[in-house]
């Protein structure tokens, strides 16, 4: 294990560790910590009964872990190691306190980066970056396989990857996504990096799009040896200029020769420029994702392993994928058809940009859109804008807390009245979107929200499948 991994471990052990939020990645940090001998303090803001209805406190405390719940939950944070829940804010409560006291702050996803001895890969971007990952992992899964190595998954997909940091060996992959929650006080960064884009997310947890974009650039900052950007974004493209690393360009659109190694679509393949040499890898034809946005997916994956494997074993590992992966669960995943209607639920669009590639996927489709969810602060115009370009949307539905939002975005982009409705009600908006594509003659019903679950729902996966149960039930 790597030196500073054992010297923040060291130092909790000393000074106590502190393990602020109680949920899907910090529950195994307690574990593991209490594994070292180090004693625990879990601070969470969910009262007692609360949390108690998710977790066993009891069988913690009985183990010598410390609670404090609700209320107050920040305040006098001793100078000890501090692991922060992503949804934390680094300057929250009473931690710039601590720190000025002596505390180190840190997470469960910097310890294992800290600790792991295996080649990280990591993804990170405002759209696109889970199924740039998952298929980072099939890739790397399926080629290091073939030398008895492994690759794992986690970060903000897949299980906390902490507990099995033992498993891993130099030889190995860690594929990693990683939000900007996460990146905020990253220090190291992967070997390679991918960024898929950068587009305005989450202005209400952030202070504004400079510090979400620095925060996602982090990705690319100390150790990263590779970074894979996307050509065709502004954000993206400039990130060249703030690190070391070699670039590796990726674009569906022209890639200007400056010399730096680029992925691009010729004609209906996607190929390699390097070192004045084009060679193909893939067809976009072959892949089974529908929509220009996967297609740059694959090239963004292509870059992350390019190098790492011989070329003909990864343009062979990609064809096979290509040809059997349908996609992650939530993202365009299609539902059933009924009645000539075809239900597609893409619960993961959280932003405007999403849905427009979502509907970009769908263009010849007639379209009944469900939309609306929480408020993340973002503009709203440019969804109405790519409900104008696609044509072929005959009803928006709109719903959840967004919905007057939304509809006074769709008036100043000039989207008709008669083009959409309001359903506060989450289950009568999905059913008032079956009736209006049988009276309109839509072919397709999708889920795009372009905003957040968390209005209504603990998170997309629940929307999503609340989604698909009433459709079901159709």
């Amino acid at each position: 294990m790597n030196d500073k991994g054992e010297s923040i471990l060291r130092r909790a052990k000393e000074r106590g560790a502190v393990v602020l939020g109680f949920g899907i990645s910090n529950v195994p940090l307690v574990g593991f910590l209490q594994e070292r001998g180090i004693a625990v303090e879990v601070r969470d803001g969910k009262e007692r009964g609360k949390l108690a209805e998710k977790v066993d406190l009891d069988s913690y405390e009985e183990r010598g872990v410390r609670f404090i719940c609700g209320g107050g939950y920040l305040d006098d944070i001793p100078a000890s190691v501090i692991f922060r829940t992503p949804g934390i804010r680094p300057d929250a409560g009473g931690i710039p306190d601590a720190l000025a006291r002596g505390a180190i702050l840190t997470s469960e996803m910097e310890l294992f980066y800290a600790l792991t001895p295996s080649y990280k890969i990591a993804v990170t971007g405002s759209d696109g970056k889970t199924t740039t990952t998952t298929l980072i992992h099939k890739l790397t899964s399926a080629l290091a396989s073939r030398t008895g190595a492994k690759a794992v998954l986690g970060g903000n997909i897949g299980a906390p990857l902490l507990p099995r940091v033992c498993e891993l060996s130099p030889g190995d992959f860690a594929v990693t996504e990683l939000s900007s929650f996460q990146l905020m006080t990253m220090k190291d960064a992967p070997e390679t990096a991918v960024i898929t884009n950068i587009t305005p997310n989450h202005l209400n947890w952030h202070t504004g799009m400079e510090e979400y974009t620095n925060a996602k650039l982090n990705v690319i900052g100390t150790g990263c040896r590779r970074a894979v950007l996307n050509y065709n974004n502004a954000a993206t493209r400039l990130a060249a200029v703030r690190t070391d690393a070699d670039v590796i360009w990726f674009s569906s659109a022209a890639v200007p020769d400056d010399g730096r190694t680029a992925i691009r679509l010729d004609g209906k393949d996607i190929v390699l420029r390097r070192d004045g040499h084009v060679l193909p890898l893939l067809s976009r034809d072959d892949i089974k994702l529908p929509g220009t946005h996967n297609v740059e997916n694959y090239m963004a994956a292509l870059g992350a392993v390019l190098d790492l494997f011989p070329l003909e074993d990864i343009t062979a590992a990609a064809l096979d994928l290509a040809r059997s992966f349908g996609g992650v669960e939530h993202r365009l995943e299609y539902v059933r058809t009924k009645d000539g209607i075809s239900f597609y639920n893409g619960s993961i669009d959280s932003t405007p940009t999403r849905t427009a590639a979502a509907l970009s996927a769908l263009p010849t489709n007639r379209i009944v859109l469900i939309a609306g969810g929480y408020d993340k602060h973002i503009p709203m115009e440019p969804l109405g804008e790519a409900v104008l370009t696609h044509g072929g949307i005959l009803r928006v539905i709109l719903t959840g807390a967004t919905a007057g939002l939304i509809s006074s975005a769709f008036r100043a982009v000039g989207v008709p009245a008669d083009m959409y409705e309001i359903f506060p009600d989450f289950r009568d908006a999905v059913l008032a979107a079956f009736d209006a594509a049988r009276s309109l003659g839509a072919d397709t019903v999708l889920l795009s929200p372009a905003c957040a679950s968390f209005d209504a729902f603990s998170n997309f996966e629940e929307r999503g499948n609340y989604f698909k149960s009433i459709v079901r039930e159709l």
